[in-house]
């Protein structure tokens, strides 16, 4: 079950990454500003169009990279993935849940940099202090799921010690 929901995360995390993103380029202007000056004039910029190529690039790479392994799980491609991951055992699907909802925050990630972008861009409509939160929050969404991961692999190193508990 708790796979399903790490998918659903998963799925309206990159809904929500296509609709800002498509909002977000359609507002901005011919050149998007990625650098400020200490004056608030922009310092440095970059064409709509790379800008577009470049974060839809980010965006495919990084979720086939991080979904990859746990299609791999799923469908149990090599025998040892078999082994480590057999169907029914709970620690696969903690894995294939953490997978997922990583994915989902690296979108969210995604997501605060294009806004982020868009604030600097377009500073009449969203200042950048009032998105200031999502810049510490995802930092530590990052350091709570890798912390998990360690839990789980922690966990199942100490279950492979013990042996089966049948």
């Amino acid at each position: 079950m708790y796979v399903r929901l790490g998918k659903a995360f998963y799925f309206l995390s990159a809904v929500f990454f296509l609709i800002a993103f498509l909002y977000i380029y359609s507002a901005s202007p011919e050149y998007v500003t990625y650098e400020l000056s200490a004056r608030g004039l922009p310092l440095k910029q970059v064409s709509k169009e790379i800008l577009f190529y470049l974060v839809v690039g980010v965006f495919l790479v990084s979720n086939v990279l991080l979904i990859l392994p746990a299609k791999l799980i799923e469908t149990q491609y090599t025998g040892s993935l078999k082994r480590v991951f057999p169907v029914g055992d709970p620690f696969r699907d903690q894995v294939l849940t953490w997978v997922y909802t990583f994915t989902g925050v690296v979108n969210i990630s995604t997501i605060v940099f294009v806004f982020y972008l868009h604030s600097i861009t377009n500073q009449n409509e969203i200042k950048s202090e009032e998105i200031n939160f999502f810049f510490y929050l995802v930092p530590i969404l990052y350091v709570v799921w890798i912390a998990v991961l360690f839990y789980l692999l922690a966990a199942k190193i100490k279950q492979v010690k013990t042996g089966p508990t049948n």
